[in-house]
């Protein structure tokens, strides 16, 4: 409950009315262009890239997703507001228990991510597959999909790579790995990325040096995310990609999943939708989706402050003459597409390779 929660740090909301007055939607067109998003959405939900919606919660006392939770960015009212359909739940932990910690966090992160989700049973449902995704859409349940984690939870092990996936995970960040550096990947990496197509693991690689994003782009059977990437040109961060590394990725058909950050992106829903503009010019229209990032500390913009915003944002692309398709594909085509393809990969990868040894001696570039 938020009253016995008043110690529990929320993300902030930048751009205020008072300090932003210009509002991007005009009192008569705005009603209608939120009226057509909420219909479009109906259609097509938001498959969200990224939510730390668990670690936020694991500070929480006690919480009720299903009945609304004040203290996070992050209930099931909001998520059924904003019409979200999929959500990826990162199971990132903290640089401090990134030593001898990293794989027991992991493994309690995914422990408490189980139990979230059957404490809410009306609301939630967890999934491994493409097919999954769809059936908890159908009942009514938003999907709730394990990943990213980070790679520090492999401890450079094969085999734990083999349990995650058993538990569920179905997305790793490649981000401060030894194995992907400044030069690329390692033997021992490119033995983790064909590994993790042989099980349908993708890829994030938000965060990681351009030489490991671009081999990974080459070796990779699977379309690769980068969960928290949005256009290098429009906004100078060094999360976010060059129009090279854009154009590589649309080749690749991965995904740039667009953070709805201030810092990222900018302070309002116009900025958002430069970059999504961008990416859509750049890399195409198969090459972008959304990645909330809510309950991970940061500020986002104004208008975009929860899970329940959604709709907003789409009313401003549709304003944009983004068509039917196009958006189609931005909230939930693309990430669909990329989960079957992982899916498919992986059945036909595993009758043609046998699983790789569990810790490969050359680690070596």
């Amino acid at each position: 409950m938020a009253d016995l929660q008043h110690d529990i740090h929320t993300t902030t909301e930048v751009g205020r009315e008072d300090c932003l007055p210009d509002d991007p939607f005009p009192v008569e067109s705005g009603a209608a262009f939120l009226e057509r998003a909420h219909a479009l959405l109906e259609a097509h939900p938001v498959a969200d890239g990224y939510s730390g919606l668990p670690r936020a919660l694991a500070r929480l006392p006690w919480y009720d997703l299903e009945l609304g939770e004040a203290a996070v960015d992050t209930d099931v009212p909001r998520l059924r507001e904003g019409h979200v359909g999929a959500l990826f739940w990162s199971l990132q932990v903290p640089e401090r228990e990134r030593g001898d910690r990293a794989v027991g966090a992991t493994l309690e992160q995914l422990d408490l991510v189980r139990r979230v989700v059957e404490a809410h049973p009306e609301g939630l449902r967890l999934v491994r597959t493409a097919g999954q995704v769809i059936d908890a859409r159908n009942c009514g349940r938003v999907a709730v999909v394990l990943g990213p984690a980070p790679a520090a939870a492999l401890d450079d092990s094969l085999g734990i790579l083999r349990v995650l996936q058993s538990l569920g995970l179905r997305v790793l960040s490649l981000a401060g790995a030894a194995w992907a550096g400044e030069t690329g990947l390692t033997r021992f990496g490119e033995e983790v990325v064909r590994e993790m197509n042989r099980l349908g693991l993708l890829a994030d690689l938000s965060g990681a040096p351009e030489a490991a994003l671009a081999r990974v782009l080459a070796l990779s059977k699977t379309p690769v995310l980068c969960t928290r990437s949005a256009a290098a040109a429009v906004r100078p961060h060094p999360a976010n990609l060059s129009d090279e590394l854009l154009a590589r990725l649309g080749e690749q058909k991965g995904l740039c999943m667009v953070p709805l950050t201030a810092e990222q992106t900018g302070p309002s829903v116009p900025d958002v939708a430069d970059h999504l503009d961008h990416v859509r010019v750049v890399a195409g229209p198969e090459c972008v989706a959304l990645s909330g990032t809510y309950d991970t500390g940061v500020a986002h913009p104004r208008d975009l402050a929860d899970t329940s915003r959604y709709p907003h944002l789409i009313a401003e692309l549709l304003r944009r003459d983004w068509s039917e398709t196009e958006l189609s594909l931005l909230t939930w085509g693309n990430v669909q597409r990329a989960l079957r393809s992982a899916d498919f990969t992986a059945r036909a990868t595993q009758r043609r390779r046998e699983a790789s040894p569990p810790r490969p001696t050359d680690t070596e570039a």
